[in-house]
């Protein structure tokens, strides 16, 4: 059996499909942003608050290098774990890699005004979160096996096609 890595956009659902997922599979669920704080022992906004993002993205980058070195196991990766080579090397070589995509409205809605999210402390949190999406769509579809959306559909929707899309390419018997 293969690990399942979950990549794409913030608020695109990848921790709540993920658990859902790993569940299903009877598989190990991880989220690399919540092993990161479990490890710093502080919340994502206080690493970016004293190391920036290179030092938030240097530690995942760590995270995602161990974690997709386990078997069997479902990771939900952050919004931009895609941007380091060395990240999209180890989710491309050592498990299937399923693109879970949100509409902007529909990603704003769930995650627009977040406290918790750094990257969206700005004036503009809506056109920050069209800008990081144009910026990153192309790295998120090259590295993809397949995209799911994930806009208004129950979760359990999302697994099933997750599900099928992994039985019809010999990865599970689920």
């Amino acid at each position: 059996m293969t690990s399942i890595f979950l990549i794409g956009p913030m608020g695109a659902g990848k921790s709540s499909v993920g658990r859902s997922l790993a569940s299903k599979l009877h598989y190990e669920f991880y989220d690399s942003d919540r092993e990161i704080e479990a490890r710093c022992g502080v919340d994502i906004p206080t690493i970016f608050d004293y190391e920036g993002e290179i030092g938030f993205r240097d530690r995942e980058a760590a995270m995602i290098d161990e974690l997709t070195a386990l078997p069997n196991i479902v990771l939900a990766t952050g919004g931009g774990a895609i941007l380091r080579d060395a990240n999209r090397l180890c989710l491309r070589d050592r498990g299937h890699v399923v693109l879970l995509s949100v509409e902007l409205k529909e990603q704003f809605r769930r995650i627009g005004l977040d406290t918790k999210r750094p990257l969206l402390n700005t004036e503009d949190p809506k056109a920050r979160l069209r800008a990081l999406m144009e910026e990153r769509a192309p790295t998120y579809k090259a590295l993809a096996h397949v995209e799911i959306a994930t806009d208004s559909r129950r979760m359990h929707h999302v697994v099933s096609r997750i599900l099928r899309h992994l039985k019809s390419n010999g990865l599970t018997s689920q």
